[in-house]
């Protein structure tokens, strides 16, 4: 045969480890060289340029490893230049932070450069305007906000984030022990998953060890430990392997490049944690690779290895014919070598191959005078998902916990099948709700019944691989179900269920919302104009995590929030700015005027430490649905024959209860000091998300004991995904002791996120 394998450049090349370079200028031309390995313009003017500002801006700066600050910037650039991308893109990765450190503005780096360096830039630069009394989460949810908006106009965006991410991931051992988890876990849950939606396993495998490294520790010591121990037996078996497919291939005319490795440490740990096995019982854990020229020889390559080596049933897949969602492909089977071992091995094309390795990065067409995405950007429907359900979702948690959701490439995925014989891929699980909503909006909320192969089925039904999937719809449809919340799978089919429900009775909420904030403050005797500043609505909106003034009063119209909660929230911003003019008799005053409009004298608790408006002589009782301590927000419910009962504002039952039994509801609050001046004790109750691994309850319990808390009820469960869901319940003196628990739990290995009992 006359053909020849192709010499592939990007094959050879790797995306540089971490080395002990700490002078500038011989990270400046390492770049430089990096640069002109593949830029087909000898003009480097502009990252001359770029370097030369960047080195000035950050000339003061030290990094926490003492280093100057000039190196981050460059190494970034460094890794932006071996995924080959665009002189624009290395520009704004040398700039990255210098509008976020140094005194350099957005307008600067247009002036000196251009508008599309400057949106880079603007893109990966977090939110300056955020308050540092937010809660991490707010400010975190709105970073990746930001950013992956900032991903829709230039995917870029992310492709800088992802190798400033892969630096800062590098040097983490410089940072505090809780820092180092917070950022690992970080980039497990976002960055880590979306190199691997953008097909970038370059960078996508490193985050993953790299972020096992800080999150595991003695997991990660014990994988290197044992994998350097058996390094020369592997070596063996994977030569010897590659040495046998060589030369079968070649006996068979098939010109091919084989090579072999050993599968990455987070890769390995996976298969543990999900197999309950220990590393000396993994056997699969080698990985032979056949490169070839076309899609042809790959499935004559894979003839070859059955016929070669025993298969394994039920471990062959077909990537080529149907692609994964981030452009991936290959053909997979896992074989008996000849000594007995399992061993794994992927058949593609040289240009399969750089699409596994770069992903998007290797779609990426240079273009004097600025970059631009070819075809293959269009296949990213997971962001064009995320972007359109991140405008309605206003609540920060919902927000992070939904895109950790999307992006979670744990998720098994299921292949089924249009009328037409369109692929379309959907989380395992899935039913023919989350098919529609695939397909498209308005199928899903027409949807009225479903066939699959030709049979009809349930709409809960759950599909299977190869499914062929016919949604019915109709006209005359009432829209979808709130049951359809709890049937589907997809986090696109539950946005869009909500947003089909917010969009229907969004001004019938938003009128009601107002009517009853205006009752409630007219039987306060409030004067509702005196609270409905701007600067006021501005507040309560942040604390809400609400983009509007019409979405609060929404909120409070469906039974979201409470309307007691927002104008509280005014009241409060209102009476922080009137303070400072009140004089002292001012203010004396003021609390006259507000004891007559109360038709009823006040009545303490004296035995609980409450005080409830308006009762005379009702017993007062925790509920045990929200169990709220002192600190707490509460508001008091009046029940028949059993007094009141205590609530936190924020308990599932105060917030969806019927209109008609919010009359009995009554103003409560802590009296000063309640757990100090009593010396009782409350019970709280909260629920660990965890990673479920041995001797995490062990942790627990020491955290615990070393607080000096008694633990009253601890319940447990654990996933098939190994998440693990930890209810206790114990006694605390109020809300500042029940912070610092939770702070101590969240330091603990493995605690995903920690919450507290809402109802």
């Amino acid at each position: 045969m006359d053909a020849q394998i192709p010499k592939v450049k990007r094959t050879q090349r790797e995306i540089s480890k971490p080395k002990d370079f700490t002078d500038p200028e011989v990270l400046h031309q390492k770049l430089i060289q990096a640069i002109r390995v593949y830029h087909p313009s000898t003009d480097l003017t502009m990252i001359e340029k770029a370097y030369q500002l960047a080195y000035d801006a950050h000339k003061e700066q030290r990094r926490k490893s003492g280093e100057p600050y000039i190196i981050h910037p460059v190494c970034v650039a460094i890794i932006l230049a071996e995924l080959e991308l665009d002189k624009e893109t290395i520009v704004a990765g040398l700039l990255h932070d210098v509008v976020e450190d140094t005194v350099f503005s957005l307008e600067d780096i247009t002036k000196m450069f251009n508008e599309e360096v400057a949106l880079l830039v603007d893109g990966v630069t977090k939110l300056g305007q955020l308050s540092y009394s937010q809660d991490k989460m707010d400010i975190q949810a709105e970073n990746l906000r930001k950013m992956f908006l900032a991903m829709a106009k230039d995917i870029r965006v992310i492709l800088i984030k992802l190798a400033d991410r892969l630096h800062n991931m590098r040097t983490l051992q410089y940072m505090k022990p809780e820092k180092q988890k917070e950022k690992a876990r970080e980039t497990m849950d976002i960055y880590a998953p979306i190199a691997h939606r953008l097909g970038i396993s370059k960078i996508k495998i490193e985050l993953d060890d790299l972020s096992l490294k800080y999150l595991r520790p003695e997991v990660y010591k014990e994988l290197e430990e044992k994998l350097q121990s058996t390094k020369e037996n592997r070596k063996t078996f994977i030569d010897s392997i590659i040495q046998e497919v060589s030369s079968h291939l070649e006996e068979t005319g098939i010109l091919a490049e084989v090579d072999g490795r050993v599968k990455h440490f987070f890769s390995i740990y996976k298969k543990m944690r999900n197999q309950n096995k220990t590393l000396d019982q993994i056997y699969d854990i080698f990985a032979v690779r056949i490169k070839v020229n076309t899609v042809k020889d790959c499935y004559a390559a894979l003839g070859v290895i059955h016929e070669l080596y025993k298969p394994i049933p039920g471990r062959f897949k077909d990537y080529i014919a149907m692609p994964k969602e981030n452009m991936y492909q290959s053909l997979h089977t896992t074989l008996i070598g000849s000594s007995g071992t399992p061993f794994e091995i992927q058949i593609r094309t040289f240009e399969m191959h750089r699409t596994a390795e770069y992903g998007i990065a290797a779609h990426w067409k240079y273009k004097e005078g600025g970059g631009n995405i070819n075809k293959e950007e269009e296949k990213l429907s997971w962001l064009r998902q995320i972007l359109e359900w991140q405008q309605d979702m206003s609540d920060n948690r919902e927000f992070l916990s939904m895109l950790k959701t999307d992006l979670d490439l744990f998720a098994e995925q299921v292949y089924c099948f249009t009328p037409q014989g369109d692929v379309k891929t959907l989380p395992a699980g899935s039913t023919p709700i989350d098919f529609a909503y695939m397909i498209h909006t308005a199928v899903g909320n027409r949807m009225v019944g479903a066939r699959v192969n030709r049979r009809q089925v349930p709409i809960d039904y759950r599909l299977q691989n190869g499914d062929r999937v016919e949604i019915i719809t109709s006209q005359n449809s009432n829209g979808p179900s709130r049951d359809w919340l709890s049937i589907v799978k997809s986090s696109q089919a539950k946005t869009k269920i909500n947003q089909w429900f917010k969009s229907q009775f969004k001004e019938e909420n938003i009128i009601k919302g107002r009517e009853l904030i205006e009752r409630y403050c007219k039987a306060k005797g409030l004067v509702l104009a005196n609270y409905t500043k701007p600067e006021y609505q501005k507040k309560c909106m942040t604390k809400y995590g609400l983009k509007n003034w019409e979405s609060v009063l929404a909120a409070v119209g469906h039974g979201g929030l409470k309307e007691g909660q927002v104008v509280n929230k005014l009241v409060e911003e209102y009476e922080k700015e009137h303070k400072k003019q009140l004089t002292d008799q001012d203010a004396l005053n003021a609390v006259a005027e507000k004891n007559k409009t109360d038709k009823q004298p006040t009545r303490i608790r004296r035995h609980s430490g409450i005080v409830v408006k308006g009762i005379d002589d009702l017993s007062v009782r925790f509920s045990k649905c929200c169990s709220p301590v002192p600190g707490d927000e509460i508001i008091g419910f009046v029940t028949r024959g059993r007094g009141i009962s205590i609530h936190r504002t924020d308990c599932v039952n105060i917030l969806s209860m019927p209109e008609s039994d919010r009359a009995r509801l009554m103003d409560a609050e802590w009296e000063e000091d309640a757990a100090a001046k009593n010396g009782e004790l409350y019970l709280a109750e909260i629920v660990i998300y965890a990673h479920n691994r041995t001797g995490i309850m062990l942790d627990i319990s020491k955290c615990f004991l070393e607080l000096k808390t008694d633990m009253k009820s601890v319940q447990t469960r654990t996933s098939k995904q190994e998440l693990a869901t930890i209810a206790i319940s114990f006694e605390i003196s109020g809300i500042e002791e029940l912070n610092h628990i939770i702070k101590k739990l969240r330091g603990i290995e493995s605690v995903i996120d920690i919450e507290r009992n809402a109802g």
